[in-house]
C-alpha cells in the first residue's frame, strides 16, 4: 500500500501524508465532497478535483496490484515462476505490461505453435533457437519425422519448429515493450477515404499524423469516421527498426540457422505481433482520448451547472418550433408553474399578431420581466419575434437564449411525469427552459448528465466511465452550492453527500407529512438517514427561517461550538447573522482577526477556521452569484448584419480541444479557434475560457454558404 500511496503522491505533486490520510478517509466511507469541505486539516487542503483524481488512481492501482497477484499465482501454479518474472511484475506500471508478462503462460486456444508442440517439435525449436548444433539442420529434422503425428518430411518438422519460435518471440514481454515504444515514438496513423464520397470526414481522406502527436479530438473523429465506413485506418510502424532490434537480440552471427531465424522473426512480427500491437496502441490512444473528452465534458458541465441563477423573477419559458407551435410556460419566482399556452408566430402559420396579443396579455397579467428562449429549432425566428414584440412594449423586459440540451429527454422522463402529471409532454420543455434560466443547477440535475450537451464526442466514449465521471461533477457542483432542504426536489437532494435516491425521497415525504424542517438535526428522524449519512450531508443542507441561523451557512454541526465562540469573541452571537445592519460589522471584525492566533485559542485547524470565517462573513450566500450572469438581450442580430472586424459580446456555450463555441446572437455559435483565444500560446482552451463566460470577440471570418462565423478574442 505504501508503494501505491507514493506513486499517487508523486503524480499529484503532494505529500505522502496527504495521500495516506485521504486514502484512510475514503476507506472509512467518507464522500469526496465531505472530505474536500470538512476534512481539509487531514488532507492538507486537497481540492475536490484532486480528490477525484486521487480516488480514480487509487482504484486503478489497487486493481493493478490485484491483477499482479492473480498473474503471479497462476504462473506459480504452473511451476514456472522465477525471480525475473516476480521483479518484472513488481516493476509493471500499467495493466497492459502485466498482461504482456502473463501472455506466454495464458491458456491458449489451439494455434500453429500448440499443434507443433503436440507433434513433439519443441526440442527442434530449441536447437534452431540456440544456434549451437553443428550437424546439418535437415539431418537433425529427419529425426522428428513421425507420420502418425502428421510430420511427413524434414521440412514439415522445421516449419512446425518455426511456428513455435515465432509464438515465443511474440509472447516475449521484453520485445513487446520495445516494439510499442518504437511505435509510439515513430509510428504514423494513416487514414484514407473515397474522394468521390461527400462527408464530414473529408479532411481525413488522405491524412497521416505521428502517433506521438495526434490530439485526442482527432483520434475520436477518425474512430467515428472508420465506424461509419467513410475511412480506412491503419498504423504505419517502423518495421525495419523493429525487425533489426529483434534480429540483433536473437541471431548470434552467421550460421545455418540465421536465415531460418530471420524468416521466423519476420513471420512472428507480421502474423502475430503487428496486428495485436496495432490493436493495443489504437485502443490505448482511444482510451486516453476518451479520458480527455470526458474531462473536458466534466469541466464544461460543471461551469454550466454553476451558472448564475436569476433570482426573484417571474420568467416566461419559450420553447420554439415551427409546425407544432411555440410552447409557452410562465413560472413565478419560486419556480411554481402559473400557466401554459401555445402560440404560432413561425412558419407555416405565421400568426405573429395573434401570438403577440396572447403573450402581451400574459406579460401584463403576471408582471413578467424575463423571457427564456430555447436554442433549438426555430430559435432565431422566435428570437426575432420576441425582440420585435418587446420593442413595442412600454415595460422594461429582456430575453436570454437558454441551452435546451436534454429538455426533450426530461420532458418524456418518469420524473417529469411525476412532477407534471396533467401537463402535456411538449409543454414540459418550456417549463424546463424557464427554470434553467432561473436556477440552472436545480433544473439540470433532473436530466442525465451526458444529455447536457456541452461535450465533444460524448456518444463515442465509454458510457459507464462517462456516467461515473459526470455523476462526480454534479455531486461537486451541488455540494459546492448547498441545498435548501425545504424546497429541493428528490433529484437535487440525491446528489448531496451521503444521500441516495431512497433517502432523498424519504426526506421529501417527511417534509410533506411534517411541514418544513426547522433544524438540520431533524434529518435524523428521516427513515434510513442515520448518523453516518447525517455527518456526510449536514453541512451541505441549508435551512432558511429555521431555529439556528448557522444553518443558512456551510458551517458543519461539528463546528457550531467553534463558530459561536468565534462570534462571542468579537462581541456578537449567531442571531446577529440575520441582522443586515450588524452583518457588515461582523464581517469587518472577522477580517481583522489573526487566523493563526485565533485557531490556537479556539483549538481548531487554521483551514477549518478560515472556512468558518468565510461562511460567517457571507451567511446564506450563493457561490454562483459570483459567476458571469447570462447575456440579456432586447434586440436581435441577424447573420446578414455581421461584418468582419465587428466587436461583439457573447456567451461561451462549449469548450473543446481545438477552441470554444461562442453564442453571439446569430443562428449558429461562432468558433474561436485555439490559435485565436490569446496572444500567448494556448495548450488547453479550458485554461482561457469556461462554459458560461461572457466574452468580447471580434468577427474575423464569415462563411455565408455554410452559415459559419470565425471569431477571435485577440482584440
Amino acid at each position: 500500500m505504501e508503494k501505491i500511496i507514493q506513486i499517487i503522491a508523486d503524480e499529484l505533486g503532494v505529500k505522502f501524508g496527504q495521500v495516506e490520510n485521504t486514502v484512510k478517509l475514503i476507506d472509512e466511507g467518507n464522500t469526496i465532497p465531505f472530505i474536500a469541505r470538512y476534512r481539509k486539516e487531514v488532507t492538507g487542503g486537497l481540492s475536490d478535483e484532486q480528490l477525484r483524481d486521487l480516488g480514480e488512481r487509487l482504484n486503478y492501482l489497487r486493481n493493478l496490484e490485484t491483477r499482479k497477484e492473480e498473474v503471479k499465482n497462476s504462473i506459480e501454479e504452473q511451476g514456472k515462476l522465477t525471480e525475473e518474472i516476480v521483479t518484472a511484475l513488481q516493476n509493471a506500471k500499467i495493466l497492459a505490461e502485466v498482461e504482456d508478462i502473463y501472455r506466454p503462460y495464458k491458456q491458449k486456444k489451439r494455434t500453429r505453435a500448440t499443434i507443433a508442440k503436440e507433434k513433439g517439435l519443441e526440442p527442434l525449436a530449441e536447437i534452431i533457437f540456440n544456434q549451437q548444433e553443428k550437424e546439418d539442420l535437415n539431418k537433425i529434422a529427419e529425426g522428428f519425422i513421425d507420420s502418425e503425428k502428421g510430420v511427413e518430411t524434414a521440412q514439415d518438422a522445421i516449419a512446425g519448429a518455426m511456428d513455435i519460435i515465432a509464438e515465443n518471440i511474440s509472447d516475449d514481454a521484453k520485445y513487446r515493450k520495445e516494439i510499442k515504444r518504437l511505435c509510439y515514438r515513430d509510428g504514423l496513423i494513416v487514414t484514407k477515404g473515397d474522394p468521390e464520397v461527400k462527408s464530414s470526414y473529408e479532411m481525413y481522406y488522405d491524412f497521416n499524423e505521428k502517433v506521438s502527436r495526434i490530439p485526442s479530438h482527432r483520434i475520436l473523429a477518425i474512430n467515428r469516421g472508420e465506424k461509419e465506413d467513410f475511412l480506412k485506418v491503419k498504423m504505419e510502424k517502423p518495421e525495419e527498426q523493429i525487425i533489426n532490434y529483434i534480429e540483433r537480440d536473437i541471431i548470434k552471427g552467421e550460421t545455418q540457422f540465421s536465415q531460418i531465424l530471420r524468416d521466423t522473426i519476420l513471420d512472428s512480427f507480421k502474423r502475430l505481433i503487428e496486428p495485436s500491437v496495432e490493436r493495443e496502441i489504437r485502443s490505448d490512444l482511444t482510451e486516453k482520448a476518451e479520458e480527455q473528452a470526458i474531462k473536458v465534458f466534466g469541466q464544461n458541465a460543471k461551469q454550466l451547472l454553476l451558472g448564475a441563477p436569476l433570482k426573484g423573477l417571474t420568467v416566461m419559458g419559450f420553447d420554439p418550433a415551427y409546425r407544432t407551435g411555440c410552447k409557452i410556460a410562465v413560472i413565478d419566482e419560486t419556480g411554481k408553474l402559473l400557466t401554459t399556452t401555445t402560440v404560432y408566430p413561425t412558419e407555416p402559420q405565421n400568426d405573429v399578431e395573434g401570438a403577440k396579443k396572447e403573450l402581451v396579455k400574459l406579460i401584463n397579467k403576471f408582471d413578467i420581466n424575463m423571457i427564456a428562449i430555447g436554442n433549438g429549432t426555430a430559435s432565431r425566428e422566435s428570437e426575432t419575434f420576441v425582440s420585435n414584440m418587446i420593442s413595442e412594449l412600454d415595460k422594461e423586459i429582456y430575453y436570454a437564449i437558454v441551452s435546451e440540451a436534454g429538455a426533450s429527454v426530461y420532458s418524456a422522463s418518469k420524473l417529469a411525469t411525476e412532477e407534471y402529471p396533467d401537463i402535456n409532454v411538449s409543454l414540459r420543455g418550456a417549463i424546463s427552459i424557464a427554470r434553467r434560466l432561473q436556477d440552472p443547477l436545480a433544473e439540470l440535475v433532473k436530466i442525465e448528465p451526458k444529455a447536457i450537451g456541452v461535450g465533444q464526442y460524448q456518444h463515442d466514449v465509454n458510457q459507464k466511465r462517462l456516467t461515473e465521471s459526470l455523476t462526480g461533477v454534479v455531486e461537486d457542483a451541488v455540494n459546492k452550492v448547498g441545498v435548501d432542504v425545504n424546497t429541493a426536489t428528490p433529484s437535487l437532494l440525491s446528489y448531496v453527500s451521503g444521500i441516495n435516491k431512497t433517502i432523498a425521497n424519504n426526506i421529501v415525504k417527511y417534509r410533506d407529512e411534517n411541514g418544513k424542517l426547522k433544524e438540520r438535526k431533524e434529518l435524523l428522524k428521516v427513515p434510513k438517514l442515520g448518523k453516518v449519512a447525517f455527518e456526510q450531508c449536514a453541512g451541505f443542507i441549508r435551512i432558511f427561517d429555521g431555529k439556528n441561523p448557522l444553518e443558512i451557512t456551510a458551517v458543519h454541526p461539528e463546528s457550531y461550538d467553534v463558530a459561536e465562540k468565534l462570534l462571542k469573541k468579537i462581541g456578537y452571537d449567531k442571531n446577529d447573522l440575520v441582522d443586515k445592519d450588524k452583518l457588515n460589522e461582523i464581517k469587518a471584525h472577522l477580517s481583522a482577526l489573526n487566523v493563526e492566533k485565533t485557531a490556537k485559542e479556539l483549538d481548531v485547524g487554521e483551514l477549518t477556521l478560515k472556512d468558518i470565517i468565510e461562511e460567517l462573513s457571507k451567511p446564506g450566500r450563493d457561490p454562483r452569484d459570483e459567476m458571469p450572469k447570462p447575456v440579456l438581450r432586447s434586440d436581435v442580430l441577424k447573420f446578414e448584419d455581421l461584418k468582419e472586424g465587428m466587436i461583439l459580446t457573447g456567451t461561451v456555450r462549449n469548450v473543446i480541444d481545438f477552441g470554444a463555441f461562442v453564442d453571439i446572437g446569430v443562428k449558429h455559435d461562432g468558433l474561436v479557434h485555439i490559435s485565436e483565444l490569446s496572444d500567448k500560446f494556448v495548450k488547453n482552451p479550458s485554461d482561457i475560457v469556461s462554459v458560461g463566460d461572457v466574452v468580447k470577440v471580434k468577427v474575423i471570418k464569415i462563411d455565408t454558404e455554410r452559415q459559419k462565423v470565425g471569431l477571435s478574442m485577440k482584440i
